[in-house]
């Protein structure tokens, strides 16, 4: 696989599964049939390796390289597509992948509900770029848009953690952030 186009700061969107916990974010997250994304991280180029730093279930905040990366995430089928920043933009990437080395370590925030102590993988990139602001932060849904009720599996998901849905409360999503019209889409990856 040839990667010379990969810039540093380029963003990576892991396709969505049917079922379990992606298809259960991808439901009530999905904009359009085209973007149907679970999962973010953002690309660093060293002199002869290319990282992608992410928050994951396992291992949390890390920093993996691409070839992992696309391996681990390609075993369910995945698809991994590569988007960057305008070029208005790309002066905020600099100081994001600096952030993102300071996060590394931090663990998985398996709430989806803002805080500083964990991270999810879209809350990891938004938090990265805030101070240049990237991206913005939206009231969250858990609503599945076929039923226009509280989508089961978030139900059930929030009942076993003994908290409330946190609908309407701040936060992100990779389908939102793949969204923003600050983002080119480039290429499949994989």
């Amino acid at each position: 696989m040839k990667y010379n186009n990969i810039k540093n700061g380029d963003l990576v969107f892991v396709t969505a599964q049917k079922e379990n916990l992606s298809g259960a974010i991808n439901r009530v997250t999905q904009k359009n049939a085209s973007d149907n994304y679970d999962h973010i991280g953002i690309i660093e180029k060293n002199k002869n390796t290319i990282f992608v730093l992410h928050a994951a279930p396992k291992g949390g905040s890390q920093k993996e390289s691409l070839q992992s990366f696309i391996k681990t995430q390609s075993e369910g089928n995945a698809e991994i597509y590569l988007y960057r920043l305008k070029p208005e933009f790309q002066y905020s990437i600099p100081e994001a992948i600096k952030k993102a080395n300071s996060l590394l370590g931090k663990p998985y925030n398996f709430n989806y509900i803002l805080n500083d102590e964990s991270l999810y993988c879209s809350d990891f990139i938004e938090r990265i770029f805030r101070n240049n602001h990237i991206f913005e932060l939206k009231p969250m849904t858990f609503i599945n848009p076929k039923t226009g009720k509280t989508d089961d599996f978030w139900l059930k998901f929030y009942q076993e953690k003994n908290l409330e849905v946190p609908e309407g409360k701040m936060g992100c999503n990779p389908n939102g952030l793949a969204g923003s019209e600050k983002l080119l889409k480039i290429r499949k990856l994989n």
